[in-house]
Order: C-alpha cells, then sequence, then structure tokens
C-alpha cells in the first residue's frame, strides 16, 4: 500500500484516525502499532514476521545495554550493541544483499554458490537503520532504553516513514512516544503537508516518471543527444518530487498523529556544489552516516589520508545502502571522488565562480549521477551515458525531438521551478498582503488551493495506473 492510492487515502487514513482518535491515551501508540503491521503486511505479509524478529532483537540489546551500563560494565554492553548490529545488518544482507555477492564471486572459476532469488522486503533499509540507531543512542546515553516493547515497536513500524523513510532517530522522538498532545493547529497542518506531498507525487514525479518511460521506449532511429538529456532531467525531476513527496507527506502524517519528524530535504537543487547538494538532500541518511559511521572512524581528526578514507567508506556504504547492484556502488564511488576534489581543491574555486556559473557545475553531475542511479544494468547505464554525450551515433536532435520539446518542455521548466524556494516565497508574500486585509479571505484561498490540489491529485489516481515510488525498492 502507498500513501498515493485509492486504498490508502479513503480506506485505510480514515479508518485509523477513527480508531486512533476515540481511543484513550494508554492505548494510542498500541493502536499505530497495530495499524502500521496491518500497513506493512498488506504488501508483504510474509516480510512483516521478519520486521518483528529485528524490533525484538533490537528490544532485547536495548535492554542488556542498559542493564551493564547500570552496572558500569561497559565491556559487556559493547558486546550487546556489538551483537544487535551483527544480527541486524546480517538480516539486512541476507535478504538485500546475498544474491549480489554470490553472483560477484561467481564469477570466480570453479566457484558457484546457489542464489536464493529473495523478494527484499519493503523498507528493511530504512527500518534496520532506525534500529541500530536506537541501540547506539541507548549505549552513548543520549537516549533512554525503551522498556515498554509496544513503545518501542510503535516507533519502528510507525506507518508514516516505515516503507520509506525519513529515518526519524529514536532519540527525536523519544517524548513524543511518551506524551504528546495532538491539536486541531497540528492535525491541520499535517493534512495542508500531506496535500503538498501528494500534489508532488501525483502531478509533476508522475508525470517527469511517464516521460522517463515514453524515451526509453524510442527505437534507436527516434531517439537523440537531446532525448537522452531531456529523460535524464525529467528523472532528476522524478524522483526528487517522488522522494520528498513522499517525505513531505510522511511528516504530514506523523503531525496529525502529534508527531514532529525533522526535515528531509531543503530545496537540493538550488546547491552550488555537491557538498551543499548533500548537505539538501535525504538529510536524515547523510546526518546517519556522519554520526554513527563517519565520526566513530575519526571523521575529519586524524590527518588528510584517513580523511579520505573515512569519506570513502561513507561514500561506499551509502551506495551500497542504496541497492545491490554494481551501478549503486559506482553512485557512491562517484560522490565519494567529487566530494574529495571539492574538499581538497576546487572548494575554494567554487566559492569565486559567480552563483550561476556554480549552479550549472553543481546541477550537471548531480544529473549525470542520477543517471547512474537509475540503471542498475551496466550495459543499460553506458548506453545512457554514451547516448547523453553523442558517442553512441546519434542524431542531435530531430522530430522526435521537436515533439518532445512542444509536448513537455513548459512542464519540464514549471517543474524545475517548483523544485526552488521561489513558489513558496511568491505564495508567502500574497498571502501576508492577503491576511493583512482580510485573514478570513487568506485562509479561505488557501484552503480553496488545498482542496483543488487534493482533488487534482485524486483524479489522476483514479484515472491512471501509473504511480510508482521509487524509493520502495531501498
Amino acid at each position: 500500500m502507498v500513501f498515493s492510492s485509492i486504498t490508502f487515502l479513503f480506506a485505510f487514513l480514515p479508518i485509523v484516525l477513527l480508531v486512533y482518535y476515540i481511543s484513550p491515551r494508554f492505548l494510542k501508540n498500541f493502536v499505530l502499532m497495530l495499524f502500521s503491521l496491518l500497513f506493512y503486511a498488506w504488501g508483504e505479509p510474509k516480510y512483516v514476521f521478519v520486521m518483528i524478529a529485528s524490533i525484538l532483537v533490537g528490544y532485547i540489546g536495548g535492554i542488556m545495554v542498559d542493564k551493564f551500563m547500570c552496572k558500569d560494565n561497559v565491556k559487556m554492553a559493547k558486546l550487546a550493541v556489538v551483537m544487535s548490529v551483527v544480527i541486524n545488518l546480517g538480516v539486512l544482507f541476507f535478504f538485500k544483499y546475498f544474491d549480489f555477492f554470490a553472483d560477484t564471486i561467481n564469477n570466480i572459476p570453479s566457484i558457484n554458490i546457489k542464489t536464493l532469488g529473495l523478494e527484499l522486503p519493503i523498507g528493511i533499509s530504512f527500518y534496520t537503520f532506525q534500529i541500530l540507531s536506537y541501540t547506539v543512542d541507548v549505549y552513548r546515553d543520549k537516549a533512554k532504553c525503551q522498556k515498554n516493547i509496544i513503545n518501542l515497536a510503535a516507533y519502528i513500524t510507525l506507518f508514516p516513514q516505515l516503507i520509506a523513510g525519513p529515518i526519524v532517530r529514536y532519540e527525536t522522538v523519544a517524548e513524543q512516544l511518551d506524551v504528546r498532545k495532538e491539536s486541531i493547529d497540528d492535525f491541520g497542518e499535517g493534512v495542508r503537508r500531506f496535500i503538498l506531498g501528494l500534489g508532488k507525487k501525483v502531478l509533476i514525479a508522475n508525470m517527469a516518471g511517464e516521460i522517463v518511460d515514453s524515451i526509453s521506449k524510442l527505437s534507436a532511429n527516434d531517439n537523440t543527444v537531446v532525448l537522452a538529456w531531456i529523460s535524464a532531467i525529467a528523472f532528476s525531476i522524478q524522483i526528487y518530487f517522488d522522494f520528498s513527496g513522499y517525505s513531505d507527506m510522511a511528516i504530514g502524517l506523523g503531525r496529525m498523529f502529534g508527531f514532529k519528524f525533522l526535515e528531509n530535504f531543503d530545496y537540493p537543487y538550488i546547491s552550488k556544489s555537491i557538498t551543499e547538494f548533500w548537505r539538501r538532500w535525504h538529510i536524515s541518511l547523510s546526518t546517519w552516516f556522519r554520526d554513527y559511521v563517519y565520526i566513530p572512524l575519526g571523521g575529519n581528526r586524524c590527518g588528510k589520508v584517513k580523511t579520505l578514507r573515512n569519506i570513502f567508506i561513507v561514500w561506499l556504504l551509502t551506495g551500497i545502502w542504496h541497492g545491490a547492484a554494481w551501478n549503486f556502488v559506482i553512485w557512491g564511488i562517484y560522490y565519494f571522488v567529487l566530494l574529495t576534489v571539492e574538499k581538497m581543491w576546487l572548494g575554494k574555486w567554487i566559492e569565486k565562480m559567480p552563483k550561476l556559473v556554480s549552479h550549472i557545475y553543481a546541477l550537471f553531475f548531480i544529473n549525470l549521477g542520477w543517471v547512474i542511479f537509475a540503471y542498475d544494468k551496466l550495459p543499460a547505464l553506458k548506453t545512457a551515458v554514451f547516448n547523453m554525450f553523442g558517442l553512441n551515433g546519434l542524431a542531435f536532435a530531430n522530430d522526435t525531438t521537436m515533439f518532445y520539446l512542444i509536448s513537455y518542455g513548459m512542464f519540464l521548466l514549471i517543474a524545475f521551478v517548483a523544485a526552488t524556494p521561489f513558489p513558496k516565497k511568491l505564495v508567502a508574500k500574497f498571502m501576508d498582503k492577503m491576511s493583512n486585509k482580510s485573514e478570513v479571505a487568506s485562509g479561505l484561498i488557501e484552503s480553496v488551493v488545498l482542496i483543488g490540489m487534493a482533488v487534482l491529485s485524486v483524479a489522476f489516481l483514479a484515472g491512471e495506473a501509473f504511480n510508482p515510488f521509487l524509493y520502495f525498492r531501498f
């Protein structure tokens, strides 16, 4: 089940909200846990037991760490952390990476490891990282051990962020799990944020995805260099509005139930460097790797060589985290190289560049990075990159190119502008002027716009079958 589905919008969500709000306070976390398990089991009933087992490992690990730390037995507490981490990462490896590992090793003569062909449990990368951060934070004394297994399970299974994040750390919601107050204002803000995310997903990401899908089906005679770039740009738009839209919906849903999740995106496509881009894109993931991998390895406090080693490890793991395929390994190393070049040499030059030049520089490499990300088959990746740079003998442009430019050029331009803070600032300025004249009028206008966006999104969902979520495969 996905947020942008008729079943979720008109059946699951209304029922959850009704049951949640009529339940007494002491049952609310149980209600969320129960419906979250149902939400997950809707698509993958057999893998819900894998998640429950992971929760139990995290729960027992936290209890053991707390017990040993109270006795000042740091050695045993550290062992409990290691065991929890090894078991959870072992489960992640088994389901997500075993076949990739086996296929790679099988390239060596006389070795033939049988692959398992297992389906990937949805969201396993996200909830595994949440369990790991919980156990480690208890050890670091950054979070108190949660002795109520229902509360811990509610945190890990919480359906708004279960499938595709953001990665919500236990320390940021620990207090909210025990004590939170729902309000009409928070609920209204949650609805507003959810509708904006739904609009991003349905009205922009899906359309961009259809452009990518359409171009991918063109014959070599119809395809061109320009179309290869249009496809790449459309995918960049699709993945941003798909993932940031999902994050908006997750944050909005959390707000409806009294939770306040941290932001996950901060207009990444306005970045003027790759370093800035990764401060703005998937913030919950990049900060997770910083706090749980980069800094524990020594960060930048141990000389240039080890700093480069630490950056390499982080970006290799970041690539692998996204998927069990060589393109994700290449994608991680690609960003390691770019970030290293900026850190060691190019950063000073970027600061002196005109903003337009540095912005074009960043977008060029970000866009190329998404091409690497998009193709998990290396031959297809090679073809896509060669097409973009005219190395496959494609014409630069043709009549088909003009058709796509005329049909989708305005949409791509509007989508690009929508990925910047400009629309938000424009709307805020307009609403501010309206509120000075009449608060009732400004509130009415905002309500009409949101209702219109919701109705339009539902109409698109009802009439179209193309509704993928790119990050579901992670």
